[in-house]
């Protein structure tokens, strides 16, 4: 897989210009199988949104063959890496703020506080989807990696589905569809966003989260936030660019610093011309 970069933004407005020029990895990033002295991408920014895109012609397909999986939790550490998230005082877990604004959101937007379904697509450890079962939720796994699958089914015991959410079959309809850092890391994020009405029950709502480029550069191109694996980084701007170009709309759209020192955009939306939910 090598890097679609678009000719222009998402805004289509401004023009990609190079913000900077990597000759080796970053410090931190997952290492890719390339000859040494042969790492070279250029990161790219609108003049105009800030949305940023990674161009390059590496050949990325060893980070969704199960490598990725490899190298960030090893061939065995998919649970060592869930118990030890799991385990994080809720002060110093991303994944604690996630739940409970998902969960404080879902209480507002339908009127009550009742567990909802949902689908999350991408969901990697499943430590998302095992808070929001402890809260009651019936949660559904997506991922394309069958050993995250096996993990949410055996270990957080939650439905799970192996695939590809641009080609699977919908397993049926969920209040809540969720794409935590997920949508940065394919090369048409509005594809796949847009993909996700036909999965959303009316009235429901789609949550998102995506890096801040804009607070992320702001400490300099070094930053995770910037990785290889991270085709777009986005800016207020672009995130609301792509929600509209997939067909929806923002209800809520906000800006934090994570416990993790992530610089992170999430946002709730709605389907256009749904007229479902309370927000």
């Amino acid at each position: 897989m090598t890097a679609a970069v678009p000719s222009r933004c998402l805004c289509d407005a401004g023009a990609l210009r190079t913000a900077h020029r990597y000759t080796e990895p970053p410090p931190g990033e997952t290492r890719l199988p390339i000859p040494p002295g042969s790492y070279r991408r250029d990161l790219l920014r609108c003049d105009r949104c800030g949305h940023f895109v990674s161009s390059h012609d590496l050949d990325l397909r060893s980070l969704y063959q199960g490598t990725y999986v490899d190298a960030t939790y090893g061939s065995d550490g998919i649970r060592r890496a869930f118990d030890r998230i799991t385990a994080l005082d809720p002060a110093r877990s991303d994944n604690a703020g996630r739940v409970r604004r998902v969960v404080d959101f879902a209480a507002r937007h339908f009127g009550s506080a009742a567990p909802r379904s949902v689908l999350d697509v991408g969901s990697g450890l499943c430590v998302f989807l095992h808070r929001l079962r402890e809260a009651g939720w019936d949660g559904t796994a997506l991922d394309p990696d069958e050993r995250a699958v096996h993990h949410a089914r055996t270990t957080v015991g939650v439905k799970a589905v192996q695939g590809d959410l641009l080609t699977i079959t919908p397993p049926g309809r969920f209040e809540v569809v969720t794409f935590n850092k997920v949508l940065e890391h394919v090369p048409d994020p509005v594809a796949m966003l847009a993909r996700a009405r036909d999965f959303l029950a009316p009235g429901g709502f789609v949550y998102v989260e995506v890096p801040d480029g804009e607070g992320a550069w702001a400490e300099g191109p070094g930053r995770e936030e910037f990785f290889v694996e991270h085709f777009h980084v986005f800016s207020a701007v672009s995130a609301a660019m792509l929600a509209r170009r997939a067909g929806f709309r923002i209800l809520e759209l906000e800006r934090l610093r994570e416990p993790s020192s992530k610089f992170t955009l999430r946002a709730f939306l709605s389907a256009e011309g749904d007229s479902g939910g309370r927000s």
